[in-house]
């Protein structure tokens, strides 16, 4: 799950996550702070599962705002990085964590977005990787997503949409 920091959909954010828990989905994100942070707290308060691609070595914590959580996932669940400890913390780790998050994701759920942000690096990433892309409708709006919908992307309203759109995508042939 992706999205960016501003609150305006939180609300949606955690019943997304919370429905894909329920139907045991594992959730996969980038333990940045908004969408990310609520995807996976919400995960861990349902009793689900949740994976954080850190952008950041396991020794670090970035945002520093969420060590607790990272430390929290680190211990119950499972935090991943591609970078060696010890090492710093750089502006191009982010839209490699980002791909990392594509390829070790069945499928990617956009909540929230921006134009130029790490969401919609994520989001193309995802295309290109062959990835189900799962967009909010309320993000249509954007240029881009438009761009993304015409390269395969598909847009939801519910969370009962979100599903079944998951279901079919995960069960067929994706492109």
């Amino acid at each position: 799950m992706v999205g960016t920091r501003t609150p305006m959909w939180v609300e949606k954010a955690k019943a997304i996550t919370a429905a894909l828990v329920d139907q045991g989905y594992v959730i996969v994100s980038g333990l940045a702070r908004g969408i990310d942070t609520i995807a996976h707290t919400t995960a861990i308060l349902k009793g689900g599962k949740t994976i954080a691609v850190l952008p950041c070595p396991l020794d670090r914590f970035y945002p520093p705002s969420n060590r607790e959580l990272q430390l929290r996932i680190m211990r119950e669940h499972l935090a991943i990085s591609q970078f060696p400890l010890g090492a710093e913390i750089a502006v191009g780790n982010f839209p490699k964590r980002n791909r990392t998050m594509a390829l070790i994701s069945h499928a990617m759920v956009m909540v929230e977005a921006r134009s130029g942000g790490g969401t919609m690096i994520a989001g193309w990433e995802a295309i290109r990787l062959r990835r189900p892309l799962l967009i909010y409708e309320g993000l249509s709006h954007l240029p881009w997503v438009q761009e993304m919908k015409k390269s395969g992307a598909l847009l939801f309203r519910t969370e009962d949409e979100l599903l079944e759109l998951l279901k079919r995508a995960l069960t067929a042939e994706w492109r």
